[in-house]
């Protein structure tokens, strides 16, 4: 069998396993749409979700849809001057596609999941997590399914069919459909995060603070808003973001492979140690199962058992491949376990940073003693503190991966490694997903048990599912946002390789180098200030929407008349469309505008500086988020004072500042830093002929 066969075998199996994969992911979506809705109410409720959070989809996707297309014509363009390979605008198509594919088929799911979540908790602690769980790992598996799916049809057609010389060649085409990815993802977390907290925000001042009642309350005219805001932020936007994440180590990953001269098998083990993680997933999805009445240490471990189990799998899975494929390099599969270990040990820390089962989440809440001032004041020293151990194990990793793949004899060699370590930490992500994913799905389900009256023990059972989300939605974060700082290290790299050696100017002190570093750090603080303030504007909307109702509708308040939930819904689906477009044009015209005025040393020094200070806020805003959020529900549970108290009142207003750090200006600052390096490795061409001015 020559070589040319065994790559094509190679490739073949890729996407056979991609294929597992969907097949998987459809199994259990039918399986979940079988199991029982629940009441008459409990329908009408959850399908007032679905068709509010699919209206939202379709037209965010129509304005995507403009912006795909104009992006499309100016690649054309490109192309047909010969600054790209005529395949590049159409991996940027399907690179978009399929990231919102993914959030599409996600949020399907969770709308469908949500009721049926509920019903199952009426029987059970252990039924209702279940059925969530099962629709989470419909949206892992979807995620990575549709991931290496693009990724293998790609290879296969650069290599097979269109018949491109060299793996450089095919690996430079294909990593632009990371842009295709990261542009889509970038819409959908920050159109998704700004609707799910302009509804949260409005849902909780006006409904707890201001009327004292329950959250999720039918009288709440923004609890239908709400409800669908975890679908398209929180389900929709992260499975987007993920995807994004996900193809993009792996391809950055493949491209180091080239530079470092490891021909096709280096490109292929990637790609390869993707799909044995993808096994891996669905083994470790078998394992998931708590009893009725534990704690949330006991549901935590329940979840961390199939995640451990996955990553022990898929290391060993990973040896195998290495020792096989790369006998004269398999030091790197310690860069493959230390990329494993570092997103294992980043979960833990968050987990440590926001379960209210761990001390500072439960101090968090003590501060409430105070009032508002206080806790915020805290929430957002935990958020700084907790930067520093995953700014460390990062940094070990790298340092690990470098030197085990060679790094001290082939620089190269030494970022391949790095490359790795990125994928090793994605590799499991079928089930860290499913694992996150959930969370909005036991968050949507308790919302369902409260609207339609369903008895005080099911509610206290979808609470405890949906305390358990927000730990595993911020570990996931804390996944998506170390795996973003490794995979941008190796895009920067991947962006070098495309600059003639004698255009790179990299010492610290020229002026270019210098002003794009000052640029690039501020590119996140300056991102993260506009989502947040559009999280305020629509939020304001929504308030003053709720007091109107709550004013005007007569017998609302006692329940003899029923709110406007669809002028909810529709304000922010207006004003999330509309206040979307500011922040993902910031990230895909800063490159090519810092490009043409300091040149391509610029541009490095504006990716290692949003790399740098995006990472830290990244971190900072997603820990603050979560442990504000899981204070209020400790709390609401009992401790100082419970629903109701003063205390309570104050931790109502940490968890809405908490809102839209933790689920829209947090998660979406890990794909502005990619994005920032996608566009510029597909722009670095026109930058290279027309960049600087003249001066630098």
């Amino acid at each position: 069998m020559n070589f040319e066969t065994k790559l094509a075998l190679a490739a073949f199996g890729v996407l056979g396993c991609a294929i597992i994969a969907l097949v998987f992911a459809g199994i259990n979506f039918f399986s979940v749409k079988k199991k029982p809705e629940g009441t008459d109410t409990m329908k009408a409720i959850a399908l007032k979700i679905r068709k509010g959070a699919m209206a939202y989809l379709k037209r965010q996707y129509k304005t995507v849809g403009v912006f795909f297309a104009v992006m499309f014509v100016i690649l054309l363009v490109l192309a047909f001057t010969g600054m790209l390979t005529p395949y590049v605008p159409f991996a940027f198509l399907t690179g978009g596609f399929f990231s919102g594919l993914s959030g599409f088929i996600g949020m399907k799911i969770a709308t469908y999941a949500n009721s049926r979540t509920a019903e199952g908790a009426r029987q059970g602690l252990n039924k209702g997590l279940k059925i969530a769980f099962s629709s989470g790992t419909v949206m892992g598996l979807t995620v990575v399914g549709l991931g290496l799916l693009d990724i293998s049809i790609w290879f296969i057609l650069l290599k097979f069919v269109f018949r491109l010389p060299s793996e450089t060649d095919i690996m430079s085409a294909m990593l632009t459909f990371g842009m295709g990815a990261s542009s889509m993802a970038l819409f959908a977390r920050v159109g998704g995060g700004i609707f799910t907290k302009a509804a949260d925000v409005g849902a909780d001042l006006v409904g707890k603070v201001e009327a004292g009642i329950p959250e999720d309350d039918p009288r709440n005219p923004a609890c239908i808003a709400d409800n669908v805001g975890d679908n398209v932020g929180d389900v929709a936007g992260m499975g987007a973001d993920l995807y994004e994440s996900y193809v993009g180590s792996v391809i950055s990953c493949g491209a180091l492979a080239t530079s470092a001269g490891l021909g096709f098998k280096g490109v292929l083990v990637p790609m390869l140690i993707a799909a044995i993680g993808i096994l891996a997933s669905i083994v470790g999805t078998f394992f998931v199962s708590t009893k009725e009445g534990a704690s949330q240490k006991q549901l935590l471990g329940s979840l961390r058992r199939g995640t451990y189990i996955s990553s022990i799998l898929s290391a060993i899975g990973a040896a195998v491949l290495i020792f096989t494929l790369l006998p004269d390099n398999s030091n790197v599969f310690w860069a493959v376990i230390s990329g494993l270990a570092a997103g294992v040990l980043i979960g833990f820390f968050t987990e440590y940073y926001t379960s209210d089962s761990y001390n500072p989440t439960k101090k968090l809440s003590a501060s409430s003693e105070t009032g508002s001032a206080t806790i915020i004041i805290d929430g957002i020293a935990l958020g700084m503190l907790s930067t520093a151990i995953p700014v460390i194990i990062i940094g070990i990793s790298i340092i690990v991966s470098f030197f085990t793949a060679g790094g001290n004899g082939s620089f190269e060699s030494g970022l391949y490694g790095v490359g790795l370590s990125a994928v090793g930490m994605l590799s499991t992500l079928g089930i860290t997903l499913a694992t996150d994913a959930y969370g909005p799905v036991a968050d949507n389900a308790g919302g369902i048990a409260e609207m339609s009256g369903l008895p005080g023990e099911v509610r206290n059972r979808t609470d405890a599912l949906d305390s358990l989300g927000n730990t595993t939605a911020a570990t996931g974060k804390g996944f998506a946002i170390g795996s973003a700082a490794l995979t941008a290290l190796a895009l920067i790299v991947s962006y070098t390789d495309k600059i003639p050696a004698d255009k790179l100017n990299l010492v610290i002190t020229n002026p270019a180098v210098l002003i794009g570093l000052f640029i690039g750090a501020m590119l996140p603080f300056l991102f993260s200030a506009m989502t947040m303030q559009a999280v305020g504007r629509a939020a304001q909307k929504i308030v003053v929407e709720v007091r109107r109702q709550f004013r005007e509708i007569k017998g609302l308040m006692d329940g003899k008349a029923d709110a406007d939930y669809e002028t909810c819904v529709d304000i922010c689906t207006k004003s999330s469309l509309k206040e979307m477009i500011l922040p993902a044009a910031l990230g895909i015209v800063s490159p090519i505008v810092v490009g043409l005025v300091l040149g391509c040393n610029g541009v490095v020094g504006m990716l290692a500086g949003a790399l740098v200070s995006g990472f830290v806020l990244a971190i900072m805003m997603a820990n603050s988020g979560g442990a504000w959020d899981n204070a209020k529900k400790y709390i609401e549970a009992g401790n100082f004072g419970g629903k109701g108290s003063e205390n309570h009142k104050a931790a109502v207003v940490g968890d809405t500042v908490g809102d839209p750090f933790k689920d829209t200006s947090g998660p979406s600052v890990n794909i502005l830093i990619k994005l920032l390096s996608m566009v510029s490795i597909v722009f670095a061409s026109v930058v290279v002929a027309y960049g600087g001015l003249g001066l630098f």
